[in-house]
């Protein structure tokens, strides 16, 4: 068939009142201009309730229910939330009892490491690479493995045996250590490894034993945390293969064993959207069950605005 030039006939098109027509934008739902001095939950209730704006509100009143009414809000994050200088921010939440637990990668606890033995974390990559020395600190690699061979050894997780070690050796700057903090305020931390992936590796004190076995405890550790999730909130942070895949296979192993996750809330945040973190957070895990969030956007904003939301709240 050979088609021709000719222009289609508009004459017989159908239109309908535009006051019949259901639209997804309403006025009623705008964002209202922010009033000077209104606070924090104003800010809040001042966005849209469009889009991220309803995601954000709903995502606050999903963490302050969990707390209000003792359920678990459990936190995952990655090594970019704790070197963009967000432990300050999320040790107050633990505080406040925002916060249920910690699991995190293995690049997020030698940065927590690092921030309590000097206060500075995050090296150039870029600088230290081509002269051979990237990761060849000699504390993070001889002491961090210390403690994770020491502690494992004696049968504590890799979280707990880190733990431990920060709270007999106090250093310096124990205060911006979110693993101190979780020991100090008696909540667990599961750090979840990828062997080869972190500088600690690279180091002859690394045991592949210690850390396989270590890692492996965490993560049973955390299915029994994922367990208790039942109308809780699980946030992961910054990580966009580890922690999205150690928490489906907990979310796997939970409900193999019949446990109910109904009403489970489940949100990512990051600054571009991944695949793995919306799938194996956002919409499988609460499939039927719950409900999923992703905000999309810089940590360092991100975070800091939730937290002061929920401390408003």
């Amino acid at each position: 068939m050979r088609l021709p030039y000719e222009e289609f006939d508009l004459s017989g098109i159908r239109t309908y009142p535009l006051a019949s027509r259901r639209s997804k934008s309403n006025a009623a739902d705008f964002a209202k201009p922010y009033a000077p001095g209104s606070g924090m939950r104003a800010w809040v209730e001042s966005l849209p309730r469009i889009l991220a704006g309803t995601d954000f509100r709903a995502v606050v009143e999903a963490i302050v229910r969990a707390r209000t009414n003792g359920r678990a809000v459990l936190w995952g994050l990655g090594a970019h939330v704790i070197k963009t200088g967000l432990a300050p921010v999320l040790i107050d939440l633990m505080e406040r009892g925002f916060v249920s637990g910690l699991a995190v990668n293995g690049a997020a606890i030698i940065h927590d490491f690092e921030l309590a033995l000097s206060g500075s974390t995050s090296e150039d990559v870029e600088q230290s690479l081509g002269t051979g020395q990237f990761g060849m600190a000699d504390e993070t690699g001889r002491q961090l493995n210390a403690a994770i061979n020491e502690g494992v050894g004696r049968g504590l997780g890799l979280g707990q045996a880190v733990a431990e070690w920060l709270a007999a050796a106090a250093p310096r700057h124990a205060e911006l250590s979110l693993v101190a903090a979780a020991s100090r305020l008696g909540l667990p931390v599961t750090v979840h490894v990828g062997i080869g992936t972190d500088i600690i590796h690279m180091h002859p004190a690394a045991s592949g034993a210690a850390l396989g076995e270590g890692s492996l405890r965490d993560f049973r550790y955390l299915v029994s945390s994922v367990a208790r999730l039942e109308r809780g909130v699980f946030l992961n942070c910054g990580s966009a293969v580890i922690l999205p895949e150690v928490f489906l296979k907990a979310v796997a192993l939970a409900r193999n064993a019949g446990v109910s996750l109904d009403g489970l809330t489940t949100v990512n945040l990051d600054f571009i959207r991944h695949y793995r973190p919306h799938a194996n957070v956002v919409s499988r895990p609460v499939a039927g069950i719950g409900q999923g969030y992703s905000l999309v956007g810089h940590h360092e904003l991100t975070i800091p605005l939730l937290a002061a939301a929920l401390v408003e709240w």
